[in-house]
Order: structure tokens, then sequence, then C-alpha cells
């Protein structure tokens, strides 16, 4: 006996996958070398639900930059790109805290050892810099880009100015007496006016805690508030030094700003020439296999 029916479509192989944080910023982390792996919106933001997926502030889409569109000429300066995605699947220039957790799961997948590497981003490529024994990696973030306009964050009747910072992507840094005064910040704080940021902005809540040392809150564009924004912290160090009277350009000698977010420390030093680090760690937590009939599902 003979069938019409047409032979099924072989299973799809599930998609690896590894999860990482930087201070508590975290991420899920996807390996694709070859660019193979369809990641639209619906399903980045999938992923990184928190309750109906695996749950992140981010993802980190790992491809060579060769077989990448948007990084394809900057493979011969960096063999990897950090394709990111904001945790609601928009895609996004830059994430600092990213680039240290992309920097150590290609060093535990060997792909990399200690030392120095490049990794293009959307906001150009960035020099990295990985201690020996697992210790803390340094992204060199290059130049903070200060415009002249800036803009008034107000929450809940409370009103401050706030320095425009741009890393690459856009940071917009108040100094409060008190970071309760930055309220839920699961959504984006109100600011004016809407046109000093088109495509919607980072905004940062600082406060001093002593000589070079500051306590920071944060809602990420397209993330909500996260536990640490490592471009966020190069943002704030930078509005802080600007405001200290401490500019390297000016001084002639680098200032290094201590930033504690509420999942950890970085150390961020500005350079006289402009040249921006940022030092932390990253760690990676677990790794497993995305079931791919729920992703294509989606």
């Amino acid at each position: 006996m003979t069938s019409d029916a047409s032979p099924s479509a072989p299973p799809l192989p599930p998609i690896a996958f590894l999860k990482g944080h930087g201070t508590e910023n975290d991420f899920v982390i996807v390996p694709d070398p070859g660019n193979e792996i369809r990641l639209p919106a619906s399903a980045v933001a999938a992923l990184c639900d928190r309750r109906a997926g695996i749950g992140a502030d981010g993802l980190l889409h790992v491809v060579r930059s060769a077989a990448h569109p948007e990084a394809r000429s900057l493979a011969d300066e960096a063999e990897w790109f950090m394709d990111y995605r904001n945790a609601d699947g928009s895609i996004a220039e830059m994430c600092g805290n990213g680039v240290r957790v992309f920097a150590r799961y290609l060093q535990r997948a060997g792909l990399v050892g200690a030392g120095d590497l490049a990794v293009a981003t959307r906001g150009g490529v960035k020099r990295v810099h990985i201690d020996k024994d697992g210790g803390d990696i340094t992204v060199a973030m290059g130049r903070a880009l200060l415009p002249e306009e800036g803009a008034t964050v107000t929450v809940d009747g409370r009103s401050w100015p706030a320095r425009n910072v741009n890393m690459g992507n856009p940071h917009a840094v108040a100094f409060v007496e008190d970071l309760d005064h930055a309220g839920g910040l699961f959504a984006a704080p109100p600011f004016a006016p809407a046109s000093v940021y088109p495509d919607g902005v980072n905004v940062e809540f600082a406060v001093d805690r002593g000589p070079r040392h500051l306590a920071v809150r944060v809602h990420e564009r397209g993330s909500g508030e996260t536990r640490s924004c490592g471009t966020g912290a190069c943002a704030v160090a930078v509005a802080a030094a600007r405001r200290d009277g401490a500019d390297p350009a000016v001084t002639g000698s680098p200032v290094t700003y201590l930033v504690d977010l509420p999942g950890g420390r970085l150390a961020v030093t500005e350079h006289p020439d402009g040249e921006i680090e940022m030092t932390g760690p990253a760690v990676i937590v677990a790794e497993g296999r995305i079931d791919p009939a729920w992703l294509a599902a989606l």
C-alpha cells in the first residue's frame, strides 16, 4: 500500500545558548559564527522574557564580522562582531557590560586567550584586555561626545538638568541628592525637549559617595531599569569629571572614578587624549539549548 502523505521534515537542531552577566547586567548569548540563526525582534524579546523565556537585559549574538553585513567592513580589524539587541528586541549600538561578557564567552569557547583582542560593534571596534587567571576585563570604550544641547529629566514632580553624553549610544546624566528620587525606572523617565534624543535615551541618576566615587541607578533604553550599565557608568564618570573641573584634556592627567551600580562596581578612567577605559568582572553562569520548535512558533 502506498501513501500520499508527504514525508515529515526533519526536526530542527536545538540552538546553543549561554547565560552571563557583568555586574549583574545579564545577557543571553547565542553563538552563531556564520550568521545563520534568524533572530527577529519578537524572538529576542521572548528569549529575554524573565517568566516565559530565559530572561536577560539583552542578547549577545556572536557572529564572525565577515559573515554579518553590518560588520563586514570591520573584519580586517576585528574577527568577531557583537550583534547586540535590547531586551525588547530593538537593536542597540553598544553595551559596555555586554562587550566584557562577549569577550569572556570567546575566551571560554577557546576562540581567544587572555590578553588583547578587538570586538566589532555598531559603535565601532572596541579594544579589550582579558586579565590572566579569570580576572577583570578592561574595555577601551572610545571617546565621549558631549553635545551642547542638554535636557531636563522629570520624575514625580522633581526635575534635574541632565548632561548629554554620547558613548556610541545616547545618555542623559542627572546628579541627584538621593537615588530614591529616580522612582521606578521600568518606564523611561520623561525628558524635554524631545528633540535632543529623537530615538530615546539611557538615563542615569547619580549621587556622590566620596571623592571620585559615585553611585548610580539607570534606565536602559529598551530594557528598563538594569542592575548595571557599562556605557552609562562611563557617561556618568565623564559628566562628573566636567562638573568637578577634572577634565583630563585640561588638566593633562588621567582621572578615575569608581562607579557603584546595584549589581557591582566598575572603574572608569578617562585619559588626556579622551580615551576611556572601563574595567569590571564578566561571568558565564550557565549554558543550554533552545528548543527550535518553540522559537519557530514565535
